[in-house]
């Protein structure tokens, strides 16, 4: 059994705790204003839009960042395993063969987004997908 002590330093514990998060819940702003005005939402990748025209914006350039960053990772790594493998044909082999297949993806990659905004964009003319 706790002493009486003990249970009035618990309760001024967890009311000083409430306290805290109460107020560090409170202080944080749900909704900010984005780039181009808009309405969007505080995140860690800091904020997205609200809007379905400007969320699908703003998902498509991260998300295409994205995969130029990693074939690009991809590109170094594959050069690093070429400066490393000592002459040996196999590794020499799956070396290149990781840098060809990082240039391919990057194409791939590249080629989508015009292959999007020709349909999206000019041919189909759907709203919220700016061209």
């Amino acid at each position: 059994m706790l002493k009486k002590r003990n249970w009035l330093s618990m309760g001024v514990f967890l009311l000083s705790s409430l306290f805290v998060f109460k107020n560090s819940v409170l202080a944080i702003d749900i909704l900010c204003t984005t780039s181009n005005g808009g309405q969007g939402t505080n995140t860690a990748l800091g904020c997205i839009p609200i809007e379905s025209g400007s969320f699908t914006t703003w998902i498509l350039q991260n998300l295409f960042g994205i995969a130029g960053g990693i074939a690009f990772l991809l590109m170094v790594y594959g050069f690093i395993l070429i400066a490393t493998s000592g002459g040996d044909e196999k590794k020499m082999a799956g070396a290149k063969e990781t840098i060809t297949s990082a240039i391919v993806g990057l194409l791939v990659c590249i080629f989508s987004v015009f292959i999007l905004r020709l349909i999206a964009v000019n041919i189909l003319h759907i709203p919220g997908i700016t061209g």
